[in-house]
């Protein structure tokens, strides 16, 4: 629609030009005629006779004297957003009962305020359809919060979720159960390390409910779902555990050899992360307790035994 747009304003522009190369100037007779591009009038070139003005400014109603200015002053609004049931085009009032020079309302005001809120949460949402929408998006970005996770994790979750609404995959099946789902293939899909278990946690539904849910939307969406790298839990379990950047190095090197034998086939990726910290820390002398480990990469003292044991045994260590 916006090239139609350029090519009609081209086209009228190619118009008007050659309508002015036709006519003369009243004054003079000459044909060297321009239309200014600010102003928009038809000015004749030798004796600056203006033939033809219009009222319409095509410029911006604002001014500036500054590069800064010039960048801070726009004429629209917020972008939208899959994050809200009606892609944030309609207003929001906002919670704090303050005018606009930051004074508190009076008891009157509040109550008025809190009037026109409620209604206005009511007509923004035109069925029981939307309504469902706009809790699961809620749900989405309240779990988000709580994992740390960015911005455009949650654009993701809110794409895949409409994409589950319109093939009809939420029938039969909790609300929180499909946006937890939603929001775990998300940051599965942009590589942030957040287990089944970190999800569950901040979810209201299921470990085993979710991981069912997940499969299924994946299947019916036909996602493609890359297995985890146990590496991309490194970073973020050592800064936990206050380990130095030699035991991240020393973690991702025991992770890429016992991975290129085959031993990470069938491990958990958080479990297999945390044994490989866990020898790190051993092997550089920044010995942490398999306790510690175990509560930061919410796995067992028994998984970091038996793949610590596994590892060691690959790579020959003794």
């Amino acid at each position: 629609m916006e090239r139609s747009l350029r090519q009609r304003d081209s086209k009228s522009a190619h118009t008007e030009q050659e309508s002015a190369d036709e006519r003369t100037c009243d004054e003079c007779g000459s044909s060297a005629l321009t239309t200014s591009e600010d102003q928009g009038e038809l000015v004749c070139e030798d004796c600056g006779l203006v033939i033809e003005t219009r009222n319409i400014d095509r410029g911006p109603e604002w001014r500036a004297f500054n590069h800064s200015e010039r960048n801070s002053k726009s004429r629209v609004g917020a972008p939208t957003t899959k994050t809200m049931h009606d892609k944030g085009l309609t207003t929001q009032i906002d919670w704090k009962d303050k005018d606009a020079y930051g004074r508190s309302l009076s008891s009157e005001k509040r109550n008025q305020m809190h009037r026109l809120r409620k209604w206005q949460e009511r007509i923004r949402t035109k069925d029981a359809g939307e309504r469902n929408l706009q809790f699961a998006l809620s749900e989405i970005d309240r779990m988000a919060s709580a994992l740390g996770v960015p911005r455009s994790v949650r654009e993701v979750a809110s794409v895949v979720y409409r994409r589950a609404l319109n093939e009809d995959l939420i029938r039969g099946r909790s609300i929180e159960g499909v946006s937890t789902s939603c929001l775990y293939v998300a940051c599965r899909q942009e590589s942030i390390p957040r287990s089944l278990e970190e999800v569950a946690d901040v979810s209201r539904v299921e470990k085993k409910e979710i991981g069912r849910t997940y499969r299924y939307i994946a299947q019916e969406l036909s996602l493609e779902m890359k297995p985890v790298d146990p590496k991309e839990y490194v970073p973020r379990f050592c800064s936990a555990l206050d380990s130095s950047e030699e035991v991240q190095a020393k973690a991702r090197e025991i992770i890429d050899t016992t991975a290129e034998q085959g031993l990470l086939s069938g491990k958990s990726p958080t479990g297999f992360a945390a044994a490989a910290i866990y020898a790190a820390s051993l092997l550089c002398n920044e010995k942490k307790t398999q306790r510690e480990v175990a509560d930061v990469a919410q796995v067992t003292e028994v998984t970091i035994r038996n793949r610590y044991q596994e590892q060691i045994e690959t790579m020959g260590i003794h």
